[in-house]
């Protein structure tokens, strides 16, 4: 073998990279690092953004409905939560801003009790007629309780509903209602324990806005406990 064909590395001794090479790499995968996590920083605040925006609309234009999402109720009585949203679905109701309310959701194991059917006696209780309250049953968590009204709405051939939840609640609400095909707007309620403190605020929109991410992810729900629902 010419001296010219011969290799130039000793037999035995594995390639390692230069400093310089390793350096690149890391430099590299740390600016892929950093990136992403800017990236996810840009949409978890921009997220929390539109909540806190949509949070601060009160859209009382006429629709087919008015639709309260459940809350905790205790043999029947709505807790101060669920009280707060009823009595905002009620004044809307009062102004003429659509003829029905529909309530919803289940309940749990040993409940007397549904969330829709508490919510329909309190409003029935409270001077809404009960021929214009639908209790719809069903529902444990946001997300199945939006189908279900989406269902019972489409099929009386309704299509247009205002949503009376808590403020921090609305975005991810419209954006279920509108996912099941219904035009939605939201009027939430400004009274509750939801709204009583600044930090009672801003864990609101902190945990709706981790709620709605993992929505638009997985199109699945993530409904975290509310605050204290005396």
């Amino acid at each position: 073998m010419s001296s010219a064909s011969a290799s130039t590395v000793p037999l035995g001794r594995p390639l390692v990279p230069s400093r310089s090479t390793v350096g690149g790499v890391l430099r590299w995968a740390g600016r892929i690092v950093a990136g992403t996590l800017l990236i996810a920083l840009v949409l978890v605040a921009g997220t929390a953004v539109r909540v806190w925006q949509v949070a601060r609309i009160d859209d009382e234009r006429h629709a087919d409905a008015i639709l309260v999402l459940g809350a905790a109720q205790y043999n029947g009585v709505p807790s101060s939560v669920f009280q707060a949203r009823l009595d905002q679905a009620a004044a809307l109701y009062g102004k003429g801003v659509a003829p029905l309310i529909i309530t919803v959701g289940g309940k749990r194991v040993g409940d007397a009790y549904t969330e829709a059917a508490a919510g329909r006696n309190y409003l029935s209780a409270n001077g809404v007629p009960a021929d214009h309250v639908l209790a719809v049953e069903t529902g444990s968590n946001t997300l199945q309780s939006i189908e279900a009204v989406a269902t019972a709405m489409h099929a009386r051939g309704l299509s247009s509903v205002v949503m009376a939840s808590d403020p921090w609640h609305s975005l991810r609400t419209r954006t279920m209602a509108r996912d099941q095909g219904l035009q939605a707007w939201t009027a939430p309620t400004r009274t509750g324990p939801a709204v009583y403190t600044r930090e009672s605020q801003a864990h609101g929109i902190a945990r709706e806005t981790g709620a709605l991410l993992w929505y638009r992810i997985t199109h699945y729900s993530a409904d975290f406990k509310y605050t204290a629902e005396q």
